[in-house]
């Protein structure tokens, strides 16, 4: 599949992104996050998304490349909205994993003009203390330098445990390319959401929603999945999957995630 890496630039800052597939309508998917930067996994992402592929032009976009020193999921989203229109791109679908589901609330709750369908994986409205500990301690670890310790705690969270034994030794591997501008662009990002409350304005979000949440969900909870899902129910259509067994990253281990996508995506959609 030909996958493209490219740079936006806006007045305010520069944003790096990729694109594949051919379809005539646009998903855009806003990644959790990430210890490294995941455009070094344009590919891999690319190959995940084939299906979607197959229907959509699929965009991937980084968080902006000069952060600011506090950098919350809104002005992420900010951000993302203006990356959006400089590219002309909107109404889009959108699929947010994670951190990247927060922002794509936000986006939904301050731009509805320029989304048409909202996923949102394994996300929340509003950060437990747990989640909130869990964070501050990654956090530690990238400012300690310990690249190793971070990747295993991030993996630990993620992914079940048999997954995660079996991809240790992948983790540690990855841990070696990790450069201090890394860890302080993962310090940053984690930092960022500190204080997030969207539940008041879910009801905001007038567009069809997907939740598909982890029961066993170990970084945010299956129930901020539910929360979520009850809040958008009250004023908007949403539906709502519970996976179990795959953890916070049912959106990159269930196999059947992808066509869960592609059903909601192309319901009522022209032929």
């Amino acid at each position: 599949m030909n996958v493209q890496v490219d740079t936006v630039k806006t007045a305010a800052f520069t944003m790096d992104y990729c694109r594949f597939g051919q379809g005539r309508e646009p998903l855009v998917i806003l990644p959790g996050l990430s210890v490294q930067r995941v455009m070094g996994s344009a590919e891999g992402i690319a190959e995940a998304y084939r299906l979607l592929a197959e229907v959509f032009t699929v965009y991937v976009f980084e968080r902006r490349n000069e952060l600011p020193p506090v950098y919350s999921p809104g002005g992420m989203a900010e951000d993302t909205a203006a990356a959006l229109r400089c590219l002309g791109l909107g109404p889009v679908n959108l699929f947010g994993a994670s951190q990247g589901g927060m922002m794509a609330m936000e986006l939904a709750i301050r731009y509805p003009s320029l989304v048409k369908k909202l996923i949102l994986g394994s996300t929340s409205a509003r950060l437990g203390q747990g989640s909130l500990s869990l964070f501050a301690s990654w956090r530690g670890l990238a400012e300690s330098g310990d690249a190793e310790a971070l990747y295993l705690s991030f993996g630990e969270a993620l992914f079940p445990r048999p997954f995660f034994e079996r991809s240790r030794q992948l983790l540690l591997d990855a841990a070696k390319a990790v450069t201090e501008e890394d860890l302080c662009r993962f310090r940053i990002l984690a930092g960022g959401m500190e204080g997030l409350d969207l539940l008041g304005d879910l009801e905001k979000i007038a567009c069809p929603v997907l939740v598909l949440g982890a029961r066993d969900d170990s970084v945010l909870g299956g129930e901020a999945s539910l929360q979520i899902a009850e809040r958008l129910g009250r004023g908007t259509a949403c539906a709502l999957h519970m996976y179990g067994g795959y953890g916070h990253a049912a959106y990159d281990l269930a196999p059947d995630y992808k066509e869960r996508m592609l059903r909601f995506l192309t319901a009522e959609m022209p032929a």
